[in-house]
């Protein structure tokens, strides 16, 4: 069936790519010129197949002229028989020219479907924000590119301008991360404690002391994130392994999504309720007292 609405200025290769393979031919049928427009001279179907005619130079358009035809074909004809002996000449050029192009059809595809699949690969940068990803991604450690979950974050990274500071885009963007590995999590404000193992004093002597603090230790309202880790399981062998892969998150989402005075802080926890050996409440199922 032929398609129909085709744009005069679609390129060949983006039509072959909604086109099931072997349901089409392709011959080549223009001179060597940019192909930004026509580029698809005529679409016929032959044999069940559609016919795909293109406005592109062969590969026989790209060498030189000698290696198919004599240069002084059409010079020293007889004046005799002029025009008979013209006619004679430019069919059998014209059959050369079909034959050459028989003969450099399969290379002509072959190029073809390489184009193709160049272009597939960088669909994947032009459709997409990879480009700027791997640009502000450039100094990511080896551990955050193998992390699991800032892989998981980095498509919000050409974002991260409208998501620094921002509690809301922050927490849905977590969300949507930790989602994937089945895990909950709360967000609050929780005071947490600072330690300056060598601190220093910005004063001198002789200045008032009325806006001096002298101590190592403070305290100050850090957002915090409580992450929901045993939901059904125990603790096993991966939980010290999940703790390094959340800390190295931690410090990821901190560099380029936190605001400079803001800490982030995750707190692992668990939901499983404890374990009741006796009780004084009568729990009831199935309107029967199934408690020992």
């Amino acid at each position: 069936m032929l398609p129909k609405n085709i744009p005069d200025d679609i390129n060949v290769e983006v039509l072959l790519s909604y086109l099931q393979e072997g349901s089409y031919k392709v011959m080549f049928n223009g001179m060597h010129k940019r192909n930004a427009y026509n580029d698809i001279l005529e679409i016929t179907e032959e044999n069940g197949s559609l016919m795909l005619t293109l406005g592109r130079g062969s590969l026989y358009n790209k060498l030189p002229e000698l290696l198919f035809h004599p240069i002084d074909r059409f010079d020293n004809l007889p004046a005799q028989n002029e025009k008979e002996r013209f006619r004679e000449e430019y069919e059998a050029q014209t059959a050369e020219i079909k034959n050459a192009r028989k003969f450099f059809a399969p290379i002509d595809l072959m190029l073809l479907k390489l184009r193709m699949m160049a272009r597939e690969k960088l669909d994947i940068y032009a459709t997409s924000d990879k480009v700027l990803m791997d640009i502000l991604g450039d100094e990511l450690t080896k551990e955050q590119k193998q992390n699991r979950f800032c892989r998981q974050i980095l498509p919000f990274l050409p974002f991260c301008k409208y998501i620094r500071g921002n509690r809301t885009l922050l927490t849905m963007m977590l969300r949507k991360a930790l989602k994937e590995e089945n895990l909950g999590i709360d967000i609050s404000e929780k005071p947490h404690e600072t330690i300056d193992l060598n601190p220093r004093y910005d004063t001198c002597l002789g200045e008032k002391l009325d806006s001096l603090y002298v101590d190592n230790t403070f305290n100050e309202s850090v957002l915090t994130y409580d992450i929901h880790y045993w939901s059904e399981e125990e603790c096993n062998e991966h939980f010290l392994r999940f703790i390094d892969e959340m800390e190295t998150f931690r410090l990821f989402i901190q560099d380029y999504f936190m605001s400079l005075d803001a800490i982030l802080c995750f707190n692992i926890c668990h939901d499983s309720e404890s374990t009741i050996l006796s009780d004084d409440i009568s729990y009831q199922y199935l309107n029967y007292n199934t408690n020992l």
